[in-house]
Protein backbone atom coordinates (compact mmCIF):
# COMPACT_ATOMS: atom_id res chain seq x y z
CA UNK A 1 0.00 0.00 0.00
CA UNK A 2 1.39 3.15 -0.87
CA UNK A 3 1.71 6.31 1.08
CA UNK A 4 0.50 9.59 -1.45
CA UNK A 5 1.96 12.37 0.68
CA UNK A 6 5.27 9.64 0.43
CA UNK A 7 5.19 9.12 -3.24
CA UNK A 8 4.66 12.98 -4.26
CA UNK A 9 7.83 13.91 -1.93
CA UNK A 10 9.54 11.22 -3.59
CA UNK A 11 8.26 12.25 -7.15
CA UNK A 12 9.19 16.04 -5.91
CA UNK A 13 12.33 15.54 -5.45
CA UNK A 14 13.23 12.95 -8.29
CA UNK A 15 12.21 15.65 -10.37
CA UNK A 16 14.96 18.21 -8.67
CA UNK A 17 17.36 15.60 -8.95
CA UNK A 18 16.49 15.14 -12.78
CA UNK A 19 16.89 19.01 -12.95
CA UNK A 20 20.16 18.82 -11.38
CA UNK A 21 21.75 16.05 -13.60
CA UNK A 22 20.71 18.63 -16.64
CA UNK A 23 22.45 21.45 -15.26
CA UNK A 24 25.48 19.64 -14.52
CA UNK A 25 25.69 18.84 -17.74
CA UNK A 26 25.86 21.76 -19.40
CA UNK A 27 29.88 21.45 -17.57
CA UNK A 28 30.86 18.29 -18.01
CA UNK A 29 33.56 19.68 -19.78
CA UNK A 30 34.51 22.31 -16.75
CA UNK A 31 34.45 19.02 -14.93
CA UNK A 32 36.33 16.84 -17.18
CA UNK A 33 39.13 19.80 -17.55
CA UNK A 34 39.54 20.04 -13.55
CA UNK A 35 39.37 16.25 -13.45
CA UNK A 36 42.65 16.32 -15.54
CA UNK A 37 44.39 18.69 -13.78
CA UNK A 38 43.28 17.50 -10.46
CA UNK A 39 45.91 14.59 -11.98
CA UNK A 40 48.65 17.15 -11.43
CA UNK A 41 49.04 17.16 -8.26
CA UNK A 42 48.61 13.70 -7.22
CA UNK A 43 51.84 13.71 -10.05
CA UNK A 44 53.94 15.39 -7.85
CA UNK A 45 53.02 14.07 -4.84
CA UNK A 46 53.90 10.87 -5.54
CA UNK A 47 57.40 12.46 -6.67
CA UNK A 48 58.00 14.32 -3.65
CA UNK A 49 57.35 10.85 -1.43
CA UNK A 50 59.15 8.90 -3.87
CA UNK A 51 62.13 11.02 -3.44
CA UNK A 52 61.60 11.22 0.80
CA UNK A 53 61.01 7.14 0.27
CA UNK A 54 64.47 6.84 -1.40
CA UNK A 55 66.40 8.44 0.69
CA UNK A 56 65.21 7.47 3.77
CA UNK A 57 65.94 3.48 2.40
CA UNK A 58 62.95 2.46 4.71
CA UNK A 59 59.36 2.26 5.45
CA UNK A 60 57.89 6.01 7.18
CA UNK A 61 55.79 4.61 10.28
CA UNK A 62 53.71 1.89 8.95
CA UNK A 63 53.50 3.04 5.23
CA UNK A 64 55.98 1.60 2.52
CA UNK A 65 56.22 3.38 -0.94
CA UNK A 66 53.64 1.31 -2.63
CA UNK A 67 51.05 2.03 0.72
CA UNK A 68 51.52 5.51 0.70
CA UNK A 69 51.23 5.93 -3.40
CA UNK A 70 47.97 3.83 -3.00
CA UNK A 71 46.92 6.00 -0.18
CA UNK A 72 46.97 9.12 -2.58
CA UNK A 73 45.51 7.52 -5.42
CA UNK A 74 42.45 6.46 -3.00
CA UNK A 75 42.55 9.72 -1.66
CA UNK A 76 41.66 11.26 -5.01
CA UNK A 77 38.73 8.63 -5.61
CA UNK A 78 37.46 9.35 -2.37
CA UNK A 79 37.82 13.17 -3.24
CA UNK A 80 35.93 12.66 -6.51
CA UNK A 81 32.79 10.54 -5.19
CA UNK A 82 31.76 12.49 -2.19
CA UNK A 83 33.54 15.98 -2.31
CA UNK A 84 31.18 18.90 -2.98
CA UNK A 85 31.38 21.00 -6.54
CA UNK A 86 31.08 24.64 -5.25
CA UNK A 87 27.10 24.00 -3.58
CA UNK A 88 28.32 26.25 -1.06
CA UNK A 89 29.35 29.33 -3.46
CA UNK A 90 25.78 28.63 -5.10
CA UNK A 91 23.65 28.59 -2.40
CA UNK A 92 25.59 31.89 -0.93
CA UNK A 93 24.72 33.63 -4.18
CA UNK A 94 21.54 32.68 -4.01
CA UNK A 95 20.83 33.97 -0.74
CA UNK A 96 23.13 37.42 -1.79
CA UNK A 97 21.21 38.15 -5.06
CA UNK A 98 17.89 37.47 -3.23
CA UNK A 99 17.16 34.38 -5.35
CA UNK A 100 16.71 32.37 -2.77
CA UNK A 101 12.78 34.14 -2.33
CA UNK A 102 11.49 32.25 -5.01
CA UNK A 103 12.39 28.93 -3.05
CA UNK A 104 11.21 30.05 0.32
CA UNK A 105 7.94 30.54 -1.19
CA UNK A 106 7.70 27.32 -2.85
CA UNK A 107 6.72 23.79 -0.71
CA UNK A 108 10.24 22.38 -0.72
CA UNK A 109 12.45 21.33 2.19
CA UNK A 110 15.54 23.65 1.53
CA UNK A 111 18.01 21.51 2.91
CA UNK A 112 16.39 17.93 0.98
CA UNK A 113 15.93 20.23 -2.56
CA UNK A 114 19.91 21.07 -1.98
CA UNK A 115 21.26 17.69 -1.00
CA UNK A 116 19.18 16.20 -4.37
CA UNK A 117 20.81 18.35 -6.58
CA UNK A 118 24.21 17.45 -4.46
CA UNK A 119 23.35 13.82 -5.20
CA UNK A 120 22.79 14.55 -8.90
CA UNK A 121 25.89 16.64 -9.52
CA UNK A 122 28.01 14.23 -7.22
CA UNK A 123 26.48 11.04 -9.90
CA UNK A 124 27.20 13.10 -12.89
CA UNK A 125 30.46 14.51 -11.70
CA UNK A 126 31.24 10.99 -11.32
CA UNK A 127 30.77 9.63 -14.05
CA UNK A 128 32.34 12.24 -16.34
CA UNK A 129 35.76 12.13 -14.32
CA UNK A 130 35.94 8.27 -13.24
CA UNK A 131 37.28 7.28 -16.86
CA UNK A 132 40.18 9.54 -15.81
CA UNK A 133 40.92 8.39 -12.77
CA UNK A 134 40.42 4.52 -14.10
CA UNK A 135 42.94 5.51 -16.34
CA UNK A 136 45.34 6.79 -13.53
CA UNK A 137 44.60 3.74 -11.40
CA UNK A 138 45.57 1.86 -14.40
CA UNK A 139 49.21 3.53 -15.01
CA UNK A 140 49.82 3.42 -10.53
CA UNK A 141 48.63 -0.46 -11.23
CA UNK A 142 51.11 -2.25 -9.66
CA UNK A 143 50.66 -0.06 -6.22
CA UNK A 144 46.75 -1.29 -6.01
CA UNK A 145 45.48 -3.63 -3.31
CA UNK A 146 42.10 -5.34 -2.67
CA UNK A 147 40.80 -5.42 0.59
CA UNK A 148 41.57 -9.07 2.14
CA UNK A 149 38.40 -9.42 3.72
CA UNK A 150 34.95 -9.07 1.82
CA UNK A 151 33.44 -7.30 4.93
CA UNK A 152 35.12 -4.87 4.36
CA UNK A 153 33.64 -3.51 1.35
CA UNK A 154 29.67 -2.80 2.41
CA UNK A 155 31.73 -0.97 5.58
CA UNK A 156 33.47 1.41 3.19
CA UNK A 157 30.94 2.24 0.98
CA UNK A 158 29.09 3.23 4.48
CA UNK A 159 31.64 5.59 5.74
CA UNK A 160 31.85 6.69 2.32
CA UNK A 161 28.23 8.35 2.14
CA UNK A 162 28.82 9.37 5.67
CA UNK A 163 32.02 11.34 4.27
CA UNK A 164 30.07 12.68 1.48
CA UNK A 165 27.27 13.87 3.55
CA UNK A 166 29.48 15.27 6.23
CA UNK A 167 31.03 17.29 3.15
CA UNK A 168 27.44 18.77 2.02
CA UNK A 169 26.49 19.76 5.52
CA UNK A 170 29.51 21.64 6.08
CA UNK A 171 29.39 23.33 2.81
CA UNK A 172 25.64 23.91 3.25
CA UNK A 173 26.42 25.62 6.75
CA UNK A 174 28.85 27.71 5.64
CA UNK A 175 26.41 29.00 2.85
CA UNK A 176 23.94 29.83 5.39
CA UNK A 177 26.49 32.74 6.63
CA UNK A 178 25.42 34.87 4.15
CA UNK A 179 22.64 35.18 5.91
CA UNK A 180 24.27 37.52 7.85
CA UNK A 181 27.32 38.40 5.86
CA UNK A 182 27.53 40.34 2.49
CA UNK A 183 30.85 38.18 1.63
CA UNK A 184 31.10 34.67 2.83
CA UNK A 185 34.44 33.80 0.53
CA UNK A 186 37.37 34.80 3.14
CA UNK A 187 35.34 32.45 5.50
CA UNK A 188 34.91 29.58 3.26
CA UNK A 189 38.61 29.64 2.52
CA UNK A 190 39.81 29.81 5.39
CA UNK A 191 37.53 26.87 6.78
CA UNK A 192 38.84 24.87 3.37
CA UNK A 193 42.24 25.60 4.70
CA UNK A 194 41.66 23.86 7.80
CA UNK A 195 40.26 21.00 5.92
CA UNK A 196 42.43 20.38 3.14
CA UNK A 197 45.50 20.23 5.87
CA UNK A 198 43.24 17.59 8.60
CA UNK A 199 41.34 15.71 5.99
CA UNK A 200 43.89 13.63 5.25
CA UNK A 201 44.63 15.15 1.78
CA UNK A 202 48.45 16.13 2.03
CA UNK A 203 49.84 13.59 4.09
CA UNK A 204 47.90 10.31 6.30
CA UNK A 205 47.11 11.60 9.39
CA UNK A 206 48.65 8.70 11.13
CA UNK A 207 51.62 10.25 10.61
CA UNK A 208 51.12 13.25 12.92
CA UNK A 209 52.99 13.49 16.32
CA UNK A 210 51.00 11.45 19.30
CA UNK A 211 50.12 14.64 20.74
CA UNK A 212 48.07 15.82 17.87
CA UNK A 213 46.06 11.89 17.28
CA UNK A 214 43.95 13.27 20.28
CA UNK A 215 42.52 16.06 18.10
CA UNK A 216 42.33 14.28 15.42
CA UNK A 217 40.53 11.05 16.13
CA UNK A 218 37.28 13.60 17.16
CA UNK A 219 38.30 16.00 14.50
CA UNK A 220 34.82 15.52 11.41
CA UNK A 221 37.76 16.82 9.11
CA UNK A 222 39.33 13.09 9.74
CA UNK A 223 35.98 11.13 8.30
CA UNK A 224 35.71 13.13 5.22
CA UNK A 225 38.28 11.37 3.88
CA UNK A 226 41.15 9.92 6.01
CA UNK A 227 38.87 7.44 7.44
CA UNK A 228 37.08 6.02 4.35
CA UNK A 229 40.52 5.42 2.77
CA UNK A 230 41.87 3.63 6.03
CA UNK A 231 38.72 1.31 6.05
CA UNK A 232 39.09 0.52 2.72
CA UNK A 233 43.29 -0.20 3.24
CA UNK A 234 41.95 -1.94 6.52
CA UNK A 235 44.45 0.02 8.99
CA UNK A 236 41.51 0.40 10.98
CA UNK A 237 39.76 -2.77 12.41
CA UNK A 238 37.82 -4.26 15.26
CA UNK A 239 37.12 -1.93 18.21
CA UNK A 240 38.74 1.21 16.23
CA UNK A 241 36.75 0.64 13.59
CA UNK A 242 33.38 0.64 15.40
CA UNK A 243 34.63 3.94 17.26
CA UNK A 244 35.63 5.28 14.43
CA UNK A 245 32.02 4.82 12.44
CA UNK A 246 30.38 5.63 15.58
CA UNK A 247 32.20 8.99 15.34
CA UNK A 248 31.60 9.74 11.78
CA UNK A 249 28.05 8.68 12.05
CA UNK A 250 27.73 11.10 15.14
CA UNK A 251 29.39 14.03 13.14
CA UNK A 252 27.01 13.02 10.40
CA UNK A 253 24.27 14.12 12.79
CA UNK A 254 25.57 17.16 13.87
CA UNK A 255 26.39 18.46 10.99
CA UNK A 256 22.59 17.81 9.69
CA UNK A 257 21.43 19.37 12.92
CA UNK A 258 23.84 22.75 12.38
CA UNK A 259 22.81 22.85 8.69
CA UNK A 260 19.19 22.68 9.59
CA UNK A 261 19.40 25.10 12.55
CA UNK A 262 21.18 27.85 10.83
CA UNK A 263 18.74 27.61 7.67
CA UNK A 264 15.87 28.43 10.09
CA UNK A 265 17.65 30.92 11.87
CA UNK A 266 18.60 32.69 8.28
CA UNK A 267 15.35 32.60 7.01
CA UNK A 268 13.56 33.92 10.03
CA UNK A 269 16.36 36.72 9.74
CA UNK A 270 15.61 37.03 6.02
CA UNK A 271 12.00 37.21 6.21
CA UNK A 272 13.17 39.78 9.59
CA UNK A 273 14.76 42.11 7.32
CA UNK A 274 12.89 41.41 3.57
CA UNK A 275 9.36 42.14 5.61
Amino acid sequence: MSVPWLSATSAKYAKVFSIGLQDTFVYRWNFLLRSLFGIVPLVGTVMIWSAIFESRQGNIASYDLAGMIFYFLLTLLVENLVTPTEDEWRIAAEIRDGQISALIIKPLNHLAYRMSLFISYRALYTVVTLPIVALLFLWYQEYLRVPAHPGTWPVFLLSLVMAGFIQFFIAYSLAMLAFWMLEVTTVIFIFYSFEYFLSGQIFPLDLLPPALQGFVKWSPFTYELFFPVQIYLERVQGKELATGLAIQAGWTVATFLLARSLWSLGVRKYQAVGG
